[in-house]
């Protein structure tokens, strides 16, 4: 007999019903990010780094009189950083540890993918550094990496004010 924990084992494993999302392009491959995590999309901006911050941290920058700190994807997922182009976009996110903006090659979508053409991550590419990878769609002959955000912005990321703070220093 089935209990309530087997259940929602079970659930949690199947994917959902449909993933609305934002597809966007590192290289020369495809990513999402759940739209509900999305706030806007912006073209390439100033941007002001932050000595001693994370790697994949580019700096911070104004975005309509609110500080926030900006990410290259590109470098955060080892992926050789490239040069902006007039596709690069800034793709502001809201996250559990505030705002943030992710720079992407180019923003190609937003688009629904029903359930049966995602599949989870296989053990194999899953580890610690890869906690950003929550699953794959399969659209027609491309492929199409979901991403988490909490597992995509670096360990310990600063909230907007600590990045604020550390500007004015």
């Amino acid at each position: 007999m089935a209990t309530k924990t087997d259940a929602a084992v079970e659930l949690s494993a199947q994917p959902a019903a449909e993933e609305h999302v934002v597809v966007f392009r590192l290289a020369e491959e495809f990513y999402a990010l759940d739209i509900q995590t999305v706030q806007e999309i912006v073209r390439m901006q100033a941007i002001t780094s932050i000595p001693g911050s994370d790697a994949s941290v580019e700096g911070i920058t104004n975005l309509r009189g609110r500080v926030v700190p900006v990410i290259d994807l590109r470098k955060r997922c080892g992926i050789n950083a490239g040069e902006y182009t007039a596709e690069t976009r800034i793709v502001v996110v809201s996250s559990t540890g505030g705002m943030a903006g992710l720079i992407v090659d180019a923003v190609s979508e937003v688009m629904r993918i029903p359930g049966e053409h995602v599949d989870l991550p296989s053990t194999i590419v899953s580890g610690p550094g890869s906690s950003h990878l929550r699953g794959t769609a399969k659209l027609g002959d491309r492929l199409v990496s979901l991403m988490d955000l909490e597992g995509l912005l670096p360990a310990g990321s600063e909230s907007e004010h600590e990045f604020a703070s550390a500007a004015a220093a």
